[in-house]
């Protein structure tokens, strides 16, 4: 019986011996090596924070045993005495693509659009893949695993860059000693997010970053009902989000917008997304902090521009020109936040670029430790392997760097990379360092050398009498083999030289161009002069530190941004015109009071108190005007992938940064509807904001702001002459059939939402019931009385109103049935026949639907027209003979009731937003400027002020200019100023390939 036993046991032992180690290895003799080896006498960086002088690192079958000053060595391990040398974690990459294809565009995308999913049985749009595996993609690369190993990184997790959900990346340890069984070191790492669609498929939609994040927040939605057993299909695509919910999710952001937008989502959903950055954090570094948010960071710094020719430096917007002074100072800035943040390669050509950009960071001012943390223990954390790598913590991976010295010093040799205990030569330990300067002489010529760069790629340069002579350098197994060029370079003669380093310099021959060999001897230089060099090194410090001098950040981060933001003042106007747009209309020589925001008194002769008084003699006095229709200040305009776009909104994808946001301050304007564009039918909702330049995006946003959509008739919604020929509506009579399909199943979905029974939440379906129960109001885009009708039919139908037709370039024709239907009219002034529908447009327009009793806009749905909307409502006087009050309220009251906020804006009123603007002359006059222009009592512009901007900008621009300038003179590179067309998106602006489609 013992003895059975015995053999059972044995029989198991060796299964189990058998089964550790299952490939076959049929290429050459397999041994595995169970030996110790330490590395004694080293600077040791167990993590950053963490440092063990002249110690001793163990390691045993690819991990860290020991380490420390007193390791107990086994007798049978092998010793490295790495004595002067310094032992570093490897580096990891949390936002890689090793290894994996990817994917390459289906070709140019047709006219014809697709709107169907081409896969069957997984998710019904085409850019959600989160069954995708960045494993089963792999193709281990051992030229590229060297490329990252000589940069310093032993583990990488890599996924495929593709689609909105990306699916899951793999975590591979950067081994060419080993098979896929050893590197795996977690299949399905993290899941993967964008904001970008895929390039294999032709699905139109979503084409916009709104629509890319409506399309995520139903996905939740839907994998949600999934979950709880509430579809009977399967979706692959459900199955495997709701698989890898458990995983780290990490979002390719790309910019700190889109970081601020992205965490919408996430927050919505209770998901908290690691982000890839932009390496712009800084220009809103509180609202970064806000989200919670860790950051991988890239390092594409971007080089200097030439500007050199002033011609083409007067096109580089300040904008980039601070881009290039502030972005690598962005790690500092995160750091001193507390903002936990790793490092990645990508967007680098190379993973050689690596140290050079750490390097520009510390020199901006990022400590060593934080950029070693980055590089190592962060990472780790962030993929949850704290355990296993980024530091050489007893049980870790033997994952680590042998380095001359200070890893992130310009001269340091990186000599080993070792992962999961096999190494990796990148220089040969033993190679002594042969930088420096040296004298030499041959044949009674005296020269000077020069030698620098890496020990594998040397460089040199060798002077005599001034003359630098052609030169070449190569450095192997401790041969110095140096060929350069007579000092006659006219005979094109060269002198050989071959030599050992030794402990004062060089050692071997040269030989002649005739073939003569002589003993050859290159001295070092003596060392500089202490005080000689600490001057040097004083004045180049005082030049580096100029021109890595932080210009600081303004709000928005570009020309005429704020230092600081206004704040709220208390302001008395003293004997101003003031165009109340009220009952009391234009009052004379009279005072305005305003505190806290509000407009608290309206007179004549009031005091001033404690406030600011503002001598407003032979001025005017006007609330601020409110655009109805504009599309400035938005990151894209349309969603046009499909027919109904009511789940986007234009509040995620709000612009702060637009310069035309400052133009329309100093055209009057305070608030404006951002509208959506005219690509379908049904569009998104829309943004009521006011024009708080320098504030963020979030805080534009109306309070309690109404709930507006944008709908759209006409050409651009069926795109019949687009050739997108299988979408449908193709006709004016299929977009009526759409709005009556909508409408109705919305009603459905609204009664069974109301039942009490289950039901599963569909945003854009909650969206048209708003429409339905009056509690979301349409802005619809039209120019032909036969659809104008047709709407009105259509919304009667269903029982609600049509709150706004914009354009409305035919509402002449029925100014009484508009008035019947309660509908407002926002119009152009005098736009006409810019295409065939708008052929019948008169001038007149505005005037005849307002003597109709309809409420009229004057609107500009362009980024140029906007900033002279007075001018606009002034032309009704010539046209239609409207008073000059009455065409006042037409860019002031009459818009701010359509847009339901005439009880906060729109008229200078006691307990309404001071939101107001102070006019050099009559407001309807081409010649009146805005001098400034408030919003709830913050001054956002002000003519003086602007030309301080002014000046201030040029000042800036040529100080930045001149730093450029000195950095492409020390050799750094420079990168062309290319030309920027910025279009101003209006309403009949498309996005993607609808841009190419159609114009304007």
């Amino acid at each position: 019986m013992l003895k059975k036993s015995f053999w059972f046991v044995a029989l198991l032992l060796s299964v189990a011996i058998n089964a550790q180690d299952y490939f076959p290895k049929n290429n050459g003799v397999h041994t595995k090596n169970s030996n110790y080896t330490a590395f004694t006498n080293a600077k040791i960086y167990v993590t950053p924070t963490e440092i063990i002088k002249n110690g001793t690192l163990l390691i045993k079958d690819g991990k860290v045993v020991n380490s420390g000053t007193s390791v107990n060595i086994p007798k049978n391990a092998v010793v490295v005495d790495l004595e002067g040398k310094s032992i570093y974690p490897s580096f990891i990459d949390l936002y890689s693509t090793f290894g994996i294809k990817q994917p390459q565009s289906s070709g140019t995308r047709s006219r014809s659009t697709e709107y169907e999913p081409s896969r069957t049985g997984y998710y019904w749009n085409d850019h959600i893949m989160p069954e995708q595996e960045a494993i089963s993609a792999l193709a281990y690369s051992e030229n590229a695993a060297t490329d990252l190993l000589e940069a310093g990184f032993g583990v990488v997790n890599t996924h495929v860059h593709d689609g909105i959900v990306r699916g899951t990346g793999t975590l591979i340890a950067l081994n060419n000693s080993k098979g896929n069984e050893h590197r795996i070191l977690e299949e399905h790492s993290a899941q993967y997010l964008s904001l970008s669609r895929s390039v294999k498929t032709k699905q139109s939609y979503p084409n916009s970053i709104m629509g890319s994040m409506a399309l995520l927040r139903q996905l939740y939605i839907d994998a949600d009902w999934y979950a709880k057993g509430n579809i009977d299909t399967k979706d692959l695509s459900l199955e495997a989000l709701n698989k890898n919910k458990s995983l780290i999710q990490i979002f390719d952001a790309g910019s700190r917008a889109n970081i601020l937008r992205a965490d919408k989502v996430g927050d919505a959903y209770g998901i908290q997304y690691i982000m890839f950055g932009g390496g712009d954090e800084y220009e809103r570094i509180n609202e970064i902090k806000a989200t919670n948010a860790k950051i991988i960071l890239p390092l594409d710094f971007p080089d200097a521009f030439d500007v050199e020719d002033p011609f083409t430096t007067a096109s580089l917007s300040l904008e980039d020109m601070r881009a290039w002074n502030q972005k690598p100072h962005n790690p500092k800035i995160l750091a001193e936040n507390n903002i936990e943040f790793a490092f990645t390669t990508h967007k680098l050509k190379s993973a050689k670029e690596l140290k050079g950009k750490i390097l520009k960071a510390i020199e901006a001012g990022l400590s060593k430790e934080k950029a070693l943390a980055a590089l190592t223990t962060v990472p780790a954390k962030l993929i949850n392997k704290e355990s296993e790598i980024g530091s050489l913590k007893n049980g870790s991976l033997a994952n680590f760097l042998i380095s001359s010295g200070d890893i992130f010093d310009k001269e340091t040799t990186l000599y080993e990379n070792w992962v999961q205990g096999d190494k990796t030569v990148i220089e040969v330990l033993d190679k002594k360092d042969i930088k420096g300067d040296y004298t030499f002489s041959i044949a009674n010529q005296d020269y000077k050398m020069s030698i620098s760069g890496e020990l594998s790629k040397p460089k040199t340069k060798i002077t005599s009498n001034g003359k630098t002579l052609d030169s070449k350098i190569t450095y192997n197994k401790n041969w110095v083999s140096i060929s350069m060029a007579t000092i006659d370079s006219i005979k094109n003669e060269f002198i050989r030289i071959i030599a050992n380093p030794g402990t004062n310099g060089l050692t071997g021959k040269s030989i002649s161009p005739n073939g003569t060999e002589n003993s050859f001897v290159a001295s070092l230089s003596p060392s500089e002069d202490t005080s000689d060099k600490k001057k040097k090194d004083k004045d180049k410090d005082k030049d580096d530190n100029k021109s890595n001098t932080l210009y600081p950040v303004s709000y928005p981060n570009k020309a005429f941004g704020f230092k600081t933001l206004p704040e709220t003042e208390t302001l008395l106007f003293k004997n101003a015109t003031v165009w109340t747009s009220e009952a009391e209309g234009i009052l004379e020589n009279t005072d305005v009071l305003i505190k806290d925001g509000k407009i608290i008194k309206i007179g004549k002769d009031l005091s001033a108190g404690r406030a600011k008084a503002i001598d407003a003699t032979g001025k005017h006095l006007t609330a601020g005007i409110i655009d109805e229709h504009s599309h400035i200040a938005t990151a894209s305009v349309n969603e046009g992938g499909q027919n109904s776009s009511a789940e986007v909104t234009i509040e995620d994808v709000i612009d702060e940064t637009d310069t035309n946001i400052y133009r329309n301050l100093a055209g009057g304007v305070t608030s404006i509807q951002i509208l959506h564009g005219s690509a379908n039918p049904i569009g998104g909702r829309s943004a009521i904001i006011k024009l708080k330049w320098g504030e963020s995006a979030d805080n534009l946003v109306y309070t309690n702001t109404p709930k507006f959509i944008k709908f759209a008739l006409g050409e651009n919604v069926k795109q019949s002459n687009w050739g997108s020929f299988n979408r449908f509506p193709q006709t004016r009579m299929g977009v009526e059939q759409v709005y009556i399909d909508y409408f109705t199943r919305a009603k459905a979905y609204d009664a069974l939402k109301k039942s009490g029974k289950p039901y599963k939440k569909d945003i854009e379906l909650d969206v048209l019931a708003e429409i339905l129960n009056k509690e979301r109001f349409i802005s619809c885009h039209s120019y032909v009385q036969s659809e104008i009708n047709m709407l009105m039919k259509v919304a009667e139908k269903f029982n609600f109103n049509i709150n706004t037709f914009t354009h409305i370039l035919e509402g002449y024709k029925v100014a009484d049935k508009m008035k019947e239907h309660g509908v407002g009219g926002s119009t152009f002034s005098d736009w006409w026949a810019y295409k065939y529908e708008v052929n019948d447009a008169i001038p007149y327009n505005a005037s005849i639907m307002h003597n109709a009793g309809v409420t009229v806009a004057i609107n500009s749905d362009n980024a140029e027209m906007s900033r002279r909307l007075n001018q606009e409502a002034g032309k009704t006087v010539k046209y239609g003979g409207m008073s000059e009050e009455e065409a006042w309220k037409f860019v002031t009251i009459n818009p701010a009731k359509l847009l339901h906020i005439d009880d906060r804006v729109g008229s200078i009123k006691v307990g309404k937003d001071a939101d107001l603007v102070l006019w050099s002359n009559h407001p309807l006059s081409i010649y009146a400027k805005a001098e400034k222009t408030i919003i709830e009592g913050k001054t956002y512009f002000d003519i003086e002020k602007d030309k301080q901007l002014q000046a201030e900008v040029t000042k800036e621009r040529s100080e930045l200019i001149n730093l450029m300038l000195q950095s492409k003179s020390k050799g750094n590179k420079t990168q062309p100023i290319k030309k920027k067309t910025k279009t101003l998106l209006h309403c009949d602006s498309m996005d993607n390939e609808l841009a190419e489609a159609h114009s304007h």
